[in-house]
């Protein structure tokens, strides 16, 4: 090209016409750009002469990254990341890690690229997986908090890799020193982190927050800072930035700048996708295709499994844990990231990169197709998978008495989050016999501490239906978010001729429509109804104002 700015607008106009072809696939943005790569650089069409001005808006980018992570991180939040969570995220981290480790071995890579490629096989594209569940609204569900609790965990995890392997300096061969080292450098970041947060940072946004370009531009500022500061004391940029985003987390304008610099995440980050494509050697990729393939099982396969089993473990039903389990069954854009980082130190050569790349096509693909298509998955999968749950999958069963499981009720609920909870509740209050139905733990244990009868299933779970005493109810409400379990729950209680009435919630008009055409009698619209009643008494309000007018 004549410039390079002539160059980026070509890169930008090929990367939207290769980002709107993705979302027609319904595939992350991130392989299209990769692919972009391929094709701008040398081994295609040959467009990326300006390679130095891309690598530094690359490294921006994953910097950028980084610290919003850190953002999101409120120390308020990370203190009540659940039991569940937290064990999922340690089991599948371990099993990955040791298990990876001797596969990537026993495919003749040397012990450090074993340990990067390994490593970089734990981590899941908590981008990707928030925006799929979101799309699906299973954001808010049981499994997708599940999810979204073990993704912090690692993203911690990631963070404390990349300080480690940092501070692994070529020729370092005393491992106590060199854990002594980080060891008093994380105490030194601590306690510089700590007086910052707790005396200077509070104050100082603050400040800035009065202009919201100042604000946008003093964050920026201080994650690059921090970036460059990290990387010079010897860690990593990216562990800088990471802790720099850690610091503004428990501030009450995090929001407000995690909100503006998304964007830009987003743009930078395409030149980082197109660095890596346009940098990848294929004359070293043949040679990894098959180890691609091989690792790509385990992990598609690998990783699911291991949630699946802590959480059956732990008393989840094999719905939640399968549904769990598909969002750790690809790699992520900070596994490409770690291993660039192996790169840049002189650990690792660019095979582990492209092996690793190639690993990352290959699962962010199919995953997303599995992730989308989770429940006919689990519909087919079904009777394969009740080796994932106990016998007696809660122990809060073993406590339930035997007159309870026989109670006759006027009511029965599936799903008591906050809008089945406060039916339930209100239905009590009105005189009518209630009997609840939820399948997360934390939910059934509260409700019982509450006196509510309640019993811990899955709602399209056949055989658990029929052990419910649904004969004399004389209502079926349910509140579960998605609807393909309203159709299978609808399904499962026409086949056991279910005779009383039945109401189901629909969060979109578009899923009243089909609950209807499914011959569901009657269908409740929490959302226009609250909005309705909002209306109401607005009106109410308002009315004598403007007649006293």
């Amino acid at each position: 090209m004549a410039s390079a700015f002539g160059e980026f607008s070509v890169l930008l106009v090929i990367s939207a016409f290769a980002g709107g072809l993705a979302l027609l696939l319904r595939q992350p943005l991130l392989i299209a750009y990769i692919v972009v790569g391929i094709l701008a650089g040398p081994a295609v069409l040959g467009i990326t002469s300006a390679a130095d001005h891309i690598h530094l808006l690359a490294q921006i980018g994953v910097a950028v990254l980084l610290f919003v992570v850190g953002l999101k991180l409120d120390i308020k939040h990370v203190q009540h990341i659940g039991p569940v969570a937290l064990a999922t995220g340690l089991g599948q981290l371990t099993f990955t890690i040791v298990f990876g480790f001797i596969l990537v071995l026993v495919l003749g890579k040397t012990t450090l690229e074993a340990i990067y490629v390994a490593v970089a096989l734990t981590f899941s594209s908590t981008i990707i997986i928030v925006k799929l569940l979101s799309d699906k609204r299973e954001i808010d569900s049981l499994h997708g908090r599940i999810a979204v609790g073990f993704l912090i965990v690692q993203d911690l995890a990631v963070v404390v890799a990349m300080m480690v392997m940092s501070t692994l300096r070529t020729g370092d061969s005393d491992v106590l020193i060199v854990m002594g080292s980080i060891a008093i450098r994380i105490a030194i970041a601590g306690v510089l982190l700590y007086f910052l947060m707790r005396y200077v940072l509070p104050k100082l946004v603050a400040s800035m927050a009065r202009s919201l370009e100042l604000m946008l531009i003093f964050a920026i500022a201080w994650g690059m800072g921090l970036a460059a500061l990290g990387e010079w004391a010897g860690f990593s940029k990216e562990a800088g930035a990471f802790l720099a985003g850690f610091s503004l987390a428990s501030t009450e304008f995090r929001d407000a700048i995690n909100s503006r610099l998304t964007a830009i995440r987003d743009f930078l980050l395409l030149f980082f996708f197109i660095d890596l494509g346009s940098t990848l050697d294929f004359s070293t990729l043949g040679a990894e295709i098959t180890p691609a393939l091989v690792l790509s099982v385990f992990v598609l396969i690998g990783n699911p499994l291991i949630v699946m089993a802590i959480m059956g473990y732990m008393g989840y039903r094999k719905r939640t844990g399968f549904l769990a389990g598909l969002t750790v069954a690809q790699i992520s854009e900070f596994s490409i990231v770690f291993v660039a980082m192996g790169i840049s130190l002189g650990h690792i050569g660019v095979e582990a990169l492209g092996l690793t790349t190639l690993v990352g096509l290959v699962t962010i693909a199919l995953s997303t197709y599995m992730i989308l298509y989770s429940h006919v998955l689990y519909e087919k999968l079904q009777p394969f998978l009740g080796v994932f749950e106990r016998q007696v999958p809660f122990r809060e069963n073993q406590s339930t008495p035997q007159s309870e499981l026989s109670f006759a009720s006027d009511v029965v609920i599936f799903g008591l989050g906050r809008y089945g909870h406060r039916m339930a509740y209100g239905l009590v209050d009105a005189g009518l016999s209630v009997l609840g139905v939820d399948f997360d733990p934390t939910v059934v244990a509260h409700s019982k501490k509450e006196g509510l009868s309640i019993r811990f299933g899955d709602a399209i779970d056949g055989a658990f239906l029929e052990a419910l005493p649904l004969k004399n109810a004389r209502w079926v409400i349910s509140t579960m978010p998605d609807l393909e379990s309203n159709r299978i729950l609808i399904k499962e209680l026409r086949q056991m001729n279910f005779t009383g009435e039945m109401a189901v919630i629909a969060r979109e008009n578009a899923d009243g429509m089909v609950l209807k055409t499914m011959g569901v009698p009657t269908v409740l619209y929490p959302i226009n109804s609250a909005v309705d009643h909002v209306v109401a008494a607005l009106v109410d309000i308002m009315t004598p104002v403007k007649e006293g007018v």
